[in-house]
């Protein structure tokens, strides 16, 4: 009988484990006489738990009379309950070391190949798709961290229970004197966990900034180990040790900070305002380019729904009936390349003029409402 339904004993059990405690030793004839209800039950429930034990007594002519029991301690019983346990569990821990040092005595061979292919410039890449072996190689990265990390999150706001994980992370870090630089998109700004992490880790030396698109998911190490999102799977990751690609990759930060704008945590009416434009220009770019909602959505990681009521307003303000022709008007007015400057335009409420050659488009007057802020993911 298991230690833990020592706990689940029954009420006769009870009343007949008080009654051995007190004697020395007794039958089942005695205890059912002294209880006052059939003892025979309650003897083979407390002897499976090992609380009682028998005492077999021989007469003189060798007769044996009436098994006869006597209560064993608590701790007795545990230890005899628990050996066949601990007996597994030591076994298990000797597997354990033996595998453990099975597996740590290739580290010697593994450490003289990861030198030569340093050396050779080959195998830089890894592919990691296993979610916790990932979770663990970013705690292990982090921990590692001598100098400085980099990270870029585009997608907008981060959920609550990936901050939660992060967070205390990167406070050790910081305490440890490792800077920390973050960017985020623009939509990032208006999510209230989001912010509330930026508080706490802008407390201890971190900068954060956002920027409107353009921006890869990645984490940087001292400029030497890198992670770099996977497409279509955002739950997997490429590990680069590859010294060109991490430079490449720390470059290709370098500029989006440049262009970033600081994470305040708390958003003026006038910053609300230029936010906002921006990332209605960048609608307008990359409607011009002829994306699809759902992928202009994710681009500057709002919701479907927010971007469908910008390309909504843009299309009113051109003066056009469907998204193609939004699109055609867009580049052939500015440009694919100048589409994003004419969306200030959009903003102040200036309508496009339609071209010569694509007449019965009329401009439609109105602004854009520059909150760009709604249903952000």
């Amino acid at each position: 009988m298991p230690a833990d339904e020592a706990e689940q004993l029954s009420p006769a059990a009870l009343r007949l484990y008080g009654y051995a405690a007190e004697r020395n030793a007794f039958t089942e004839a005695e205890a059912s006489l002294a209880l006052g209800e059939p003892a025979a039950a309650a003897v083979a429930e407390l002897a499976a738990a090992h609380l009682l034990q028998p005492r077999p007594e021989t007469c003189r002519n060798g007769t044996v009379r009436e098994r006869r029991w006597s209560a064993v301690s608590p701790r007795a019983a545990t230890a005899r309950t628990l050996a066949p346990l601990t007996l597994r569990m030591r076994e298990t821990h000797d597997e354990m070391d033996r595998l453990r040092a099975r597996l740590e005595s290739l580290i010697p061979r593994y450490e003289a190949g990861s030198t030569q292919r340093d050396r050779d410039g080959v195998d830089g890449l890894e592919l990691v798709t296993d979610q916790a072996a990932l979770q663990n190689l970013i705690r292990e990265l982090v921990g590692s961290a001598e100098r400085e990390v980099l990270t870029c999150h585009p997608g907008g706001g981060r959920s609550l229970e990936i901050l939660e994980q992060a967070v205390g992370r990167d406070e050790a870090m910081l305490a440890r004197g490792i800077g920390l630089r973050t960017i985020y998109q623009h939509t990032a700004r208006y999510s209230r966990p989001t912010a509330a992490y930026v508080e706490r880790v802008a407390a201890l030396g971190s900068q954060v900034r956002t920027v409107g698109d353009g921006l890869m998911r990645m984490i940087l190490v001292d400029q030497r180990t890198g992670l770099l999102e996977v497409r279509d799977d955002d739950k997997a990751a490429l590990l680069v040790r590859e010294p060109n690609v991490v430079h490449f990759m720390v470059q290709t930060f370098e500029r989006s900070w440049a262009q970033a704008e600081p994470f305040a945590t708390t958003v003026g009416p006038d910053q609300a305002r230029s936010i906002s434009e921006e990332l209605r220009q960048t609608i307008v770019r990359l409607l011009a380019e002829g994306l699809e909602d759902k992928a202009i959505a994710r681009r500057l990681g709002m919701s479907e729904r927010t971007c469908q009521r910008h390309i909504a307003e843009v299309m009113r303000a051109v003066g056009a009936k469907s998204r193609f022709q939004a699109g055609f008007l867009l580049s052939a007015v500015a440009g694919v390349d100048r589409a994003a400057d004419r969306a200030a335009d959009l903003a102040a409420g200036e309508p496009l003029t339609p071209p010569a050659e694509a007449p019965g488009a009329p401009p439609a007057p109105g602004s854009a409402d520059p909150d760009g802020t709604a249903g952000t993911a």
